[in-house]
């Protein structure tokens, strides 16, 4: 089937970010009397049948003979409404494509519509329609650049019918300037042949290509910048994601004003709907006080120029921050925007880069169909109760930690999966962000009781998700044993990673905290510590564990007074026994074997008898789950009037006076 085979060649295509970008791009295939169209808001990549919408191709053809009105307001409008009534019955919850009428234009069967870079090195350059004329002669024809929709149908109309008349066939090749090209033809495979065709004869003129190799910057300067832009940028009661990117092609760009001309404006529209069509360039200060200080009078006059906020901000000597509402906006402006630097260096084979005109800016950043298209393509969901928090959770490529990462992954957290398991925690952000999207969970490798591995921990966090709102210290360890079995080194052990290493994550953590309520006093976040029962209660035969925990809720109470006056609460969670997980359970290093050789629980001959004995001191009779303390962490996430609490989630064996 036909049908089958536009999925086919549309999923291609979509699958290839050098082709298509942010879910841009158009496939059409037609017979005499229907086109089968993609629908507004569907992306190439993973369109089905269900994706493309069916017209009839009479009623598309009886537009040309209305007369539209010539502003283009009421003209869109219009053209609007009778795309959507030539819809078959059956498509009625469809909106398709603007570039219906344009599709329909062609004789041939199936129609490709793409954006690559390479491609758009010539319809982005000053001698483009040169360029085209002198390499493909009478294969294609060139349309430049004009207001999208009905008037470049109408363009595109016209150059075909002299094409026709000239040649007695459509053409298959249609280079749109700074549009991206069409090309045309009867199957898939020669859709593919004719579109490599195009691609390898440019690749022979392209004499530079950009230079994406990594190289050294400033990671401590981008980690101390990317919070004050994602507070700058914030909308209220919405979330705020920055990413950075730097490369050696980036860094060319950002030495100074003059060099990031070539990407200081709009390429083509998917320029102006995924990162708008200026992006915003900050000169460098080293004092970072004076830094911050231009960077919000830069973007206060940005927003007072434009009546919006930028998503692109280029700092000087460094790399570009991207800014979206989540994590998916935030990487698909910083996807658009590279591809505009790759643009950049391949117009230089051409005569060199021109952009969009300022008519077309404005009216394709005014245009109704591209404000839906940003609306469906750029959703966000902030239903969740967590919805694009960014969060650390230390220790949780296992056990308690992993299953509190992924209850707050399900209620819309961005999640840094932290430990020095790190092959562990990869798989457990693999399998997250399978489940809840690209980009939503990372991993990093971390030795909680080393200070530079924490730093580069919030770091590594900050540049990937633009700041953080909430820390969970949940990394521990226990060493359980009598005063005479205790050893110094097992007791430096636990203590260094309970008691110390909670001092070292909340000095870290606290830093891109204080910067994000530097630009927004009334922003609230918070540092968690997993602490336990027994840091409410003595343990017999476990005083290493229990002193640890203690003193965490000594740190606790006193990181709260200290870091009240940011808006950064601190609080203690403190869990009964988690019977499920590893620490209790491992067979061979676990607390039930642990306690049995220790002879915490007298009489008891077996783990079993152990197990039985713990669950009976409990008045609900069973062990705590981690939903039961993921509750406990949004509770306190939620609310903005505690700090400093020890919050027991222990089923009533420890109740508080």
């Amino acid at each position: 089937m036909s049908l089958e085979q536009l999925v086919k060649i549309s999923n291609y295509y979509g699958e290839k970010p050098e082709f298509v970008l942010a879910g841009g791009g158009n496939t059409s295939y037609k017979t005499d009397e229907h086109l089968y169209i993609k629908g507004s808001g569907t992306t190439l990549a993973d369109i089905t049948e269900q994706g493309f919408v069916k017209m009839n191709r009479s009623a598309l053809a009886k537009m040309w003979e209305r007369q539209y009105s010539k502003d283009n307001d009421e003209r869109e409008a219009q053209v609007l409404e009778d795309l959507m009534d030539a819809r078959e019955r059956i498509e009625y919850n469809k909106r398709p494509s603007v570039e219906t009428s344009l599709h329909d234009l062609f004789s041939q069967r199936y129609v490709v519509h793409t954006h690559p870079a390479l491609i758009n090195g010539i319809t982005c350059s000053q001698q483009g329609k040169n360029a085209v004329e002198r390499l493909f002669k009478d294969e294609a024809i060139w349309v430049d650049a004009t207001k999208p929709g009905y008037i470049l149908a109408a363009a595109v109309r016209e150059e075909i019918k002299k094409y026709r008349e000239k040649f007695s066939k459509d053409p298959d090749i249609v280079f749109l300037g700074n549009h991206g090209i069409f090309i045309a033809a009867d199957t898939i495979e020669e859709i593919k042949k004719i579109t490599d065709y195009v691609v390898n004869k440019i690749k022979d003129e392209i004499k530079n290509q950009p230079d994406f190799s990594q190289v050294q910057f400033d990671r401590q300067r981008a980690a101390e910048i990317a919070p004050a832009i994602r507070m700058l940028l914030k909308q209220e009661n919405r979330g705020s994601i920055v990413t950075f990117r730097t490369n050696k092609q980036v860094m060319e760009l950002v030495k100074d004003e003059q060099s990031f001309a070539p990407v200081s404006s709009a390429y083509s529209p998917d320029h102006i709907v995924y990162c708008r069509y200026q992006p915003l360039f900050i000169p460098c200060f080293e004092d970072i006080d004076e830094q911050y200080d231009v960077i919000e009078s830069k973007v206060k006059e940005y927003k007072d120029k434009n009546q919006f906020m930028p998503k692109i901000i280029a700092v000087q000597n460094l790399g570009f921050f991207a800014h979206g509402e989540n994590k998916k906006n935030a990487d698909i402006a910083a996807d658009v925007f590279m591809d505009a630097v790759k643009i950049s260096v391949y117009t230089q084979a051409f005569g060199g880069h021109k952009f969009l005109s300022d008519e077309l800016i404005r009216f394709i950043n005014e245009w109704e169909v591209e404000s839906y298209r940003s609306k469906i393509g750029l959703a966000v969901d902030d239903t969740k109760r967590l919805s694009d928090k960014i969060a650390i959770v230390t220790g949780s490529a296992q056990g308690f930690g992993k299953g509190i990462a992924e209850e707050m992954v399900k209620q819309g957290a961005n999640m840094v999966i932290a430990d020095l398991n790190y092959p562990m925690a990869e798989e457990n952000a693999a399998n997250l962000t399978g489940l809840y999207g690209k980009g939503r969970a990372i991993a990093v490798k971390v030795n909680v009781a080393d200070e530079k591995d924490v730093n580069d921990m919030v770091i590594n966090t900050v540049l990937e998700y633009g700041g953080l709102d909430v820390f969970v210290n949940n990394a521990g360890v226990v060493r359980a044993g009598s005063l005479e079995e205790m050893n110094v080194e097992d007791f430096d052990f636990v203590t260094k990673i309970n008691y110390n290493a909670y001092f070292i994550c909340a000095k870290y953590a606290s830093k891109p905290m204080k910067i994000q309520h530097r630009f927004n006093k009334e922003y609230f976040m918070d540092i968690i510590q997993v602490n336990s029962k027994s840091g409410l209660a003595g343990s017999n035969k476990n005083f290493a564990y229990a002193g640890s925990k203690f003193g965490g809720v000594g740190l606790t109470q006193s990181f709260a007074l200290e870091l009240v006056e940011y808006n950064i609460k601190v609080n203690s969670v403190c869990p009964g026994n988690f019977y499920d997980g590893p620490l209790w359970s491992d067979p061979e290093k676990g607390l039930f074997v642990q306690y049995l050789q220790a002879g915490k629980v007298p009489g008891a001959k077996t783990v079993e008898d152990v197990k039985k004995a713990y669950e009976a001191k409990t008045p609900i009779r069973r062990g705590c789950t981690v939903k039961d303390v993921a509750k406990a962490i949004f509770y306190i996430i939620e609310q903005e009037y505690e700090t400093g609490q020890a919050v027991p989630v222990t089923g009533g064996q420890i109740m508080l006076n």
